[in-house]
């Protein structure tokens, strides 16, 4: 595809869409027609440009779609043991993804076609901005700063839902189109490079649309990537690298940091602008709140073609006796003497007068459970036990040391994730890449893929996606995922 007709293409659609969310952007669309050449010698175009992408991860979040990433909270669920798929809605693509049984000629493009297209924004975006001279310095600094996050924001997704990816870092179409997989590692390793950089040149605080004002303390607008938010992304790659020390050190940047972060009540979790919010997406269209309400909140005559997910019974089997966020985050219906238990994190599903829910991509509780798991990880289980711990008693559950006076290193690990299973189920793929980072991913599911299609073998390939037929013929030197 012309990914330059692309990306003026999601230029306009940024323009378009400004009365929308005046909080992202508060700026006037350009009196002519913008082209890449010029996007970067002028604030408001350049701060449109970068826009683009959070606009569109917002909304493409309906969050069983397989294209933008944001549809991840549903399609990994539905992939792991998150989610059950109600057969009577018949989508064939969404079946797959539940039965672990895509192909390259039933995946359709999904994930990986659209992440390319926006790396594509971003790479142009950095040499724009990198070779501008008509910027205001605060704003090209902070606007690079995003660019770096987002790119690295990217391929830790891609890099974790097909293994070796291309590592594509510029526009060069030449380069790009012939371009072969690069290694995990490599990939990791700028990831890391991208949001070192990032952090060199975000801002602490966050800013409002202009580029360079910071919200008053209390007041932000938590929907601009900042320099916590590079730091979260950065431990965890170095968790998923193994860098135990490293996940440790980042971690504790943010979770210090509390003037600005605070873990909140269950209550107020996934409520806008919250203090435990690291990142969150803003929704664009009027009088709605976020897709993951629409989608996840199953009616009273039960799931359909427009609810077909819910909560599996493994996941409801694992919540301990006490745990107030099943009461919170959950909820069930009966329908034709089927209970059905759904996702209720975001509540307000129908139209609203306000808004009161933002999609929440990054937020604080994951910082405690990647210290601990780090701690825990180099023998500091005291010190884990009092981060973990934090999230057990926000939940209502008791003290470790008070169930298990002497629990080894294994079993507090096995705790920790435990806990992240319960914590963040259906956010962004978290149990779906957790069971793949820790090794346990043929455990489970072998278990969980016979149940989920009727006698069907898990194969251990099956933990990334295909690459589609598409790509693969327009790229001769793009290899099929392994297993395929």
């Amino acid at each position: 595809m012309n990914y330059r007709i692309i990306f003026t293409l999601a230029l306009m659609f940024v323009t378009i869409t400004l009365n929308s969310c005046k909080k992202l952007v508060e700026i006037d669309g350009p009196a002519t027609s913008v082209s890449s050449k010029n996007v970067y010698n002028n604030d408001a175009t350049a701060i449109g440009a970068v826009t683009s992408l959070y606009v569109n991860l917002s909304n493409g979040s309906r969050p069983i779609d397989s294209q933008e990433l944001s549809g991840l909270s549903g399609i990994a669920g539905l992939s792991a043991d998150e989610l059950d798929y109600y057969s009577g809605a018949q989508s064939l693509l969404l079946s797959l993804y539940y039965q672990n049984a895509l192909t390259s000629l039933n995946i359709y493009r999904g994930f990986w076609e659209r992440s390319y297209q926006r790396l594509y924004v971003i790479n142009e975006a950095l040499e724009g901005l990198g070779a501008s001279t008509g910027l205001t310095p605060a704003v090209k600094q902070h606007l690079l700063g995003e660019a770096y996050f987002m790119r690295a924001f990217y391929y830790f997704y891609l890099v974790n839902l097909y293994g070796d990816v291309p590592l594509v870092l510029s526009t060069d179409y030449t380069i790009n189109a012939l371009i072969r997989r690069s290694s995990k590692v490599l990939v990791y390793n700028q990831i890391v490079a991208d949001l070192k950089a990032a952090q060199n040149l975000l801002s602490e605080g966050y800013l409002k649309s202009d580029g360079i004002t910071t919200y008053p303390t209390g007041s932000e607008e938590r929907v601009r990537p900042n320099q916590s938010a590079a730091s979260a992304l950065l431990a965890r790659t170095y968790l998923f690298m193994k860098d135990f020390v490293n996940a440790e050190i980042q971690a504790s940047l943010v979770l210090g940091n509390t003037a600005q972060f605070q873990l909140e009540s269950l209550d107020k979790v996934f409520l806008k602008n919250n203090r435990e919010a690291i990142w969150q997406l803003q929704p664009i269209i009027d009088g709605s709140n976020t897709q993951e309400a629409t989608v996840f909140i199953i009616p009273d005559e039960g799931p359909s073609g427009s609810n077909p997910v819910y909560l599996s019974r493994e996941l409801m089997e694992d919540f301990q006796p006490g745990d107030q966020r099943r009461n919170s985050w959950t909820e069930s219906v009966n329908a034709n003497g089927t209970l059905y238990y759904y996702a209720y994190k975001y509540k307000i599903k129908a139209y609203a007068t306000s808004i009161t829910e933002y999609s929440t991509v990054m937020r604080l509780a994951e910082l405690y459970l990647i210290r601990a798991e780090s701690r825990a990880a180099q023998n500091k289980l005291d010190d884990a036990i009092l981060d973990v711990d934090k999230i057990r008693v926000r939940a209502g559950l008791r003290l470790i040391h008070d169930t298990n006076p002497t629990i080894s290193k294994d079993d507090l690990i096995t705790l920790i994730l435990n806990e992240k299973r319960i914590e963040f189920f259906t956010e962004w793929g978290h149990r779906w890449f957790d069971l793949k980072r820790t090794n346990t991913v043929d455990e489970i599911m072998t278990k969980v893929t016979p149940k989920k299609s009727n006698g069907g073998t898990w194969r251990s390939y099956q933990q990334y996606y295909p690459v589609g037929s598409y790509e693969l013929q327009s790229n001769p030197n793009l290899t099929q995922t392994a297993g395929y």
